[in-house]
C-alpha cells in the first residue's frame, strides 16, 4: 500500500491524531474533532490547547534560545541539520501530501505536484542561504570601527492559515529557524496534521525540541495567548485582515512585540485588447480557481477591455471544461470542497448576493450537494459586476470570478486600485511600455505580467494597504523580519 493509500485508510479508520509538541508536555484530555471536508467525517482528534500550553511552549523556546543550543550553533551546523530535515521531508512527501488532502480538501494532484515540492524547496533554499548572510562594516575614520550585524530576534510565534498548511509552515518556519530563532508554530485548527508531522521530522533531524515547538487549538485559546505573551519577541501571521488587527492589538497591550502581517487580498487581473487571449486563458483560470479560490492572491477580479470581452468569455468557458469539480482524492479533480461548512455557507452567500445585486451568471453557479460533504461549489463566472457590489470589494476565498469591463488604460488602473487590499495583481498586454506603465501604478506587492505568479522562492511576497505589512515572506528579505540589527562600535583611543 502506498503512503497516500495508507493515510486515506487511516483517515477512514479514525486513527489520525495531533497535539502539542512541547518538551516534557503531557497532553491534555480536552480534544476537538478533526473533520475532513471531503466527506464531513471525523478522522481523528486534535488536542485543544490553552494558555497553559502556550506558556509551556514559550518557556521551552526561551530556555533553548538563551542556552544557545540552537541559536548559538555555527550557521553551517544549522544548515547541516536543516538539510537532514529536508531529506526526511522528501522521504515522507507522499504522506505529507495525503495529510493536506484529507485535512484541507486540497486536490491530491496539487498537493503532490505543487504544495509539498514547494515546501521542501523552501526549507532547502533557506538552509543553503543561512551561511551566506554577511554583516557590514561602517565607513568610519581611523578613530573607530563600526560592525553592523544581524542576530536572531529570539522567540518567534508563527501563526498559520488553513489554505496551504505545509507550504505556509515552510514560508515562516524555514527562515525563522535558519536565522537561529526558537519558533512556536500555531497551525490553523482546521488543518494541523502536516504541521504535526513536519515538526516530528524536524526533531528526528536534530532540531532541538525547544527550538521548534507546536501548539494546537483554536485562535482564541492559543493564538491570542501567543500574541499577548510578554516573552514572545515577534509574531508572524498569515490570515484574515480582521485577525491581523487583533494581533496588533495584542502586541500593543502586552510587550510591543514585532508583528508581521500577510492578510487578505482582492487581486485584479487586467486584460487589454492587445493581449494574446489564447495564451492568457490558462493563467487567468489558475489565478481565479487554483486551490478552489482559497488563496490570498486569488485573481477573482477580472478587468477586461470592452472590445475583447466576448472573446475572453468564450475562452474562459472553453478552458473551464477541464476544471473538474470532484473528490480531491481523485487525481483528475481540480476543484475540491470548501474547507468547512461555515466557509462553504459564506461563499455560497456570495452567489446569492451577487445575483440579487444584478450581475449575471455566465458559467457555473452550482453547488454539488451530491459530492461527499456537499461543500463543493463549481467554478463560477459573474458578468456585469460593478465596483459597488460585494463581489468586487470583498475577499471571497472561493471559486467565484467577477468580470468588470473598462475602455481606457486609465480606467483599468483606477478599477484595479479601487480596493482596500493590495497583495497581488496580473496584467496582460503585448505592449512592453504599457506593461511597465501600468505595473508601476498598481498598488500591490506583486504584479505579474502576461501570466499568474507569486514569484518563486527568491522573490519576496507581501502586500500593500490592508493586505499587511511588517515584512515579506520568501526571498532573502524574509530573514530581515526574523532578525534585528546590532551595531558594535569600537573606539580607537
Amino acid at each position: 500500500m502506498s503512503a497516500i493509500e495508507t493515510v486515506f485508510a487511516n483517515a477512514r479508520n479514525a486513527t489520525l491524531w495531533a497535539g502539542p509538541l512541547i518538551p516534557g508536555f503531557q497532553a491534555a484530555e480536552t480534544c476537538m474533532p478533526i473533520i475532513s471536508p471531503i466527506d464531513n467525517q471525523t478522522i481523528g482528534q486534535l488536542v485543544a490547547g490553552s494558555d497553559r500550553d502556550v506558556n509551556a511552549a514559550v518557556i521551552a523556546a526561551r530556555n533553548c534560545f538563551e542556552s544557545g543550543e540552537w541559536s548559538g550553533l555555527p550557521p553551517a551546523e544549522r544548515k547541516r541539520i536543516l538539510l537532514v530535515w529536508v531529506d526526511l521531508m522528501a522521504k515522507h512527501a507522499d504522506e505529507l501530501a495525503a495529510l493536506d488532502c484529507v485535512d484541507a480538501g486540497k486536490p491530491i494532484t496539487e498537493c503532490l505536484n505543487t504544495d509539498i515540492p514547494a515546501t521542501i524547496e523552501t526549507f532547502q533554499w533557506y538552509a543553503e542561504a543561512v551561511d551566506k548572510c554577511f554583516g557590514r562594516i561602517s565607513p568610519t575614520g581611523s578613530d573607530a570601527l563600526g560592525l553592523i550585524t544581524k542576530e536572531a530576534i529570539g522567540v518567534v510565534g508563527a501563526v498559520l492559515p488553513w489554505n496551504f498548511p505545509a507550504q505556509m509552515y515552510a514560508w515562516k518556519v524555514a527562515p525563522a529557524l535558519a536565522a537561529g530563532n526558537s519558533v512556536i508554530v500555531k497551525p490553523a485548527e482546521l488543518t494541523s496534521l502536516s504541521a504535526y508531522l513536519l515538526t516530528q521530522l524536524a526533531h528526528q533531524a536534530g532540531v532541538p525540541a525547544g527550538a521548534l515547538t507546536l501548539v494546537t487549538g483554536t485562535g482564541e485559546a492559543t493564538g491570542e495567548p501567543l500574541g499577548r505573551h510578554p516573552d514572545v519577541d515577534m509574531v508572524s501571521f498569515t490570515g484574515s485582515t480582521e485577525v491581523g488587527r487583533l494581533f496588533l492589538k495584542y502586541s500593543a497591550e502586552s510587550n510591543l512585540k514585532e508583528i508581521v502581517l500577510e492578510c487578505g487580498g482582492k487581486s485584479p487581473q487586467i486584460i487589454f485588447e492587445d493581449a494574446n487571449i489564447e495564451k492568457l486563458i490558462p493563467h487567468v483560470l489558475a489565478a481565479a480557481y487554483w486551490n478552489m479560490g482559497e488563496n490570498c492572491s486569488c485573481g477573482g477580479r477580472l478587468l477586461v477591455q470592452e472590445s475583447v470581452k466576448t472573446a475572453v468569455l468564450a475562452g474562459l468557458k472553453e478552458g473551464l471544461k477541464h476544471w473538474k469539480t470532484g473528490l480531491p482524492t481523485d487525481t483528475d479533480t481540480m476543484i475540491g470542497p470548501m474547507v468547512e461548512e461555515a466557509h462553504f455557507l459564506k461563499v455560497r452567500q456570495f452567489l446569492d448576493d451577487t445575483l440579487a445585486a444584478g450581475a449575471t451568471v455566465v458559467h457555473g453557479g452550482k453547488v454539488h450537494s451530491e459530492l461527499g460533504s456537499g461543500w463543493y461549489i463549481e467554478p463560477t463566472i459573474f458578468d456585469g459586476v460593478t465596483p459597488e457590489m460585494r463581489l468586487f470589494q470583498e475577499e471571497v476565498f472561493g471559486p467565484i470570478m467577477a468580470i468588470t469591463t473598462f475602455n481606457t488604460e486609465e480606467e483599468a488602473i483606477q478599477l484595479a486600485n479601487q480596493s482596500q487590499y493590495g497583495l497581488a495583481s496580473s496584467l496582460y498586454t503585448s505592449c512592453l511600455h504599457r506593461a511597465q506603465r501600468v505595473a508601476r501604478r498598481i498598488k500591490a506587492g506583486t504584479v505579474s505580467i502576461n501570466g499568474f505568479s507569486e514569484g518563486d522562492i527568491t522573490a519576496p511576497f507581501g502586500g500593500y494597504k490592508h493586505s499587511g505589512f511588517g515584512g515579506r515572506d520568501k526571498g532573502m528579505e524574509a530573514f530581515d523580519q526574523y532578525t534585528q540589527t546590532k551595531v558594535i562600535w569600537f573606539v580607537n583611543n
